[in-house]
Protein backbone atom coordinates (compact mmCIF):
# COMPACT_ATOMS: atom_id res chain seq x y z
CA UNK A 1 0.00 0.00 0.00
CA UNK A 2 1.42 3.62 -0.78
CA UNK A 3 1.45 6.35 1.48
CA UNK A 4 2.47 9.61 1.42
CA UNK A 5 2.94 12.24 4.07
CA UNK A 6 3.29 15.98 3.96
CA UNK A 7 5.10 18.17 6.83
CA UNK A 8 4.08 21.89 7.10
CA UNK A 9 5.62 23.81 9.52
CA UNK A 10 2.52 25.28 11.69
CA UNK A 11 0.93 28.92 11.41
CA UNK A 12 2.72 31.26 12.50
CA UNK A 13 6.38 29.46 12.77
CA UNK A 14 9.05 31.41 10.95
CA UNK A 15 9.99 29.78 7.65
CA UNK A 16 13.37 30.94 6.53
CA UNK A 17 13.35 28.69 3.59
CA UNK A 18 10.01 29.78 2.37
CA UNK A 19 11.08 33.37 2.88
CA UNK A 20 14.70 33.24 0.90
CA UNK A 21 12.44 31.01 -2.36
CA UNK A 22 10.34 33.86 -2.32
CA UNK A 23 13.06 36.13 -1.99
CA UNK A 24 14.90 34.59 -5.13
CA UNK A 25 11.85 34.28 -6.86
CA UNK A 26 10.95 38.43 -6.93
CA UNK A 27 14.77 38.89 -8.25
CA UNK A 28 14.06 36.08 -10.92
CA UNK A 29 11.28 38.14 -12.02
CA UNK A 30 8.35 36.48 -10.85
CA UNK A 31 6.79 39.09 -9.14
CA UNK A 32 3.42 39.10 -6.86
CA UNK A 33 4.61 35.62 -4.79
CA UNK A 34 3.04 37.00 -0.97
CA UNK A 35 4.60 33.88 0.75
CA UNK A 36 6.24 30.94 0.50
CA UNK A 37 5.71 28.16 2.60
CA UNK A 38 8.27 24.98 2.31
CA UNK A 39 7.70 21.52 3.61
CA UNK A 40 8.32 17.90 2.70
CA UNK A 41 7.02 15.03 1.14
CA UNK A 42 7.71 11.73 2.35
CA UNK A 43 6.23 8.75 0.10
CA UNK A 44 6.24 4.71 2.20
CA UNK A 45 5.19 1.50 0.55
CA UNK A 46 3.46 -0.26 3.69
CA UNK A 47 2.98 -3.75 3.44
CA UNK A 48 -0.20 -3.22 5.73
CA UNK A 49 -3.67 -4.03 3.63
CA UNK A 50 -5.71 -2.16 6.50
CA UNK A 51 -5.95 1.23 5.18
CA UNK A 52 -7.16 2.53 8.78
CA UNK A 53 -4.71 0.44 10.77
CA UNK A 54 -1.74 1.83 7.91
CA UNK A 55 -3.23 5.19 8.97
CA UNK A 56 -3.06 4.54 12.05
CA UNK A 57 0.37 3.68 11.88
CA UNK A 58 1.99 6.45 10.11
CA UNK A 59 0.49 8.74 12.53
CA UNK A 60 2.55 7.17 14.89
CA UNK A 61 5.81 7.40 12.90
CA UNK A 62 4.73 11.14 12.35
CA UNK A 63 4.53 11.70 16.23
CA UNK A 64 7.92 9.92 16.66
CA UNK A 65 9.97 10.69 13.85
CA UNK A 66 8.72 12.22 10.84
CA UNK A 67 7.19 15.64 11.93
CA UNK A 68 7.95 17.56 15.06
CA UNK A 69 5.09 17.68 16.22
CA UNK A 70 5.71 20.76 18.22
CA UNK A 71 6.42 23.36 15.03
CA UNK A 72 4.78 20.93 12.52
CA UNK A 73 2.06 19.52 11.32
CA UNK A 74 1.14 16.41 8.93
CA UNK A 75 -1.36 14.86 6.57
CA UNK A 76 -1.52 11.58 5.51
CA UNK A 77 -2.81 10.28 2.35
CA UNK A 78 -3.66 6.46 1.71
CA UNK A 79 -3.34 5.34 -1.80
Amino acid sequence: MKARVHVMLKDGVLDPQGQAVQHALGTLGFDGVEEVRQGKVIDLELADTDAEAARARLGEMCEKLLANTVIERYDIEIG
